[in-house]
């Protein structure tokens, strides 16, 4: 179900089972669509198999250029904000676990 509503990792998971079956070919379809909706190890999948010959040129270059532009489409200014502020706040917890940790430290002495 969640495959078919687009999801990738769903998608994913079943190229490795498809894969885990011995169904390569099947697989490989999964791993492409996959690939285009954005999904990073799809696309090290799909070239991986590109290299090994399972994947042909045409294939590999169509994944690559939709999975490109969907993770394009994912970008936003919101986005980007949210990341800097995730990023910022991961600062701040560092900072104040080594404050502890250097408290408890000096106690001892």
């Amino acid at each position: 179900q969640a495959a078919i509503g687009g999801h990738a990792g769903a998608r994913y998971n079943l190229g490795c089972v498809e894969e885990g079956n011995g169904r390569m070919d099947r697989a490989i379809k999964h791993y492409i669509i996959a690939a285009k909706l954005g999904h990073d190890r799809s696309l090290e999948v799909v070239k991986k198999n590109y290299t090994n010959g399972y994947v042909s040129k045409e294939d590999f270059a169509a994944a690559l250029r939709a999975h490109q532009a969907a993770v394009d489409a994912t970008k936003s200014p919101q986005r980007e904000a949210a990341e800097l502020a995730r990023e910022e706040l991961e600062k701040i917890k560092r900072h104040r676990e080594r404050e502890v940790v250097a408290g408890n430290l000096s106690s001892l002495s």
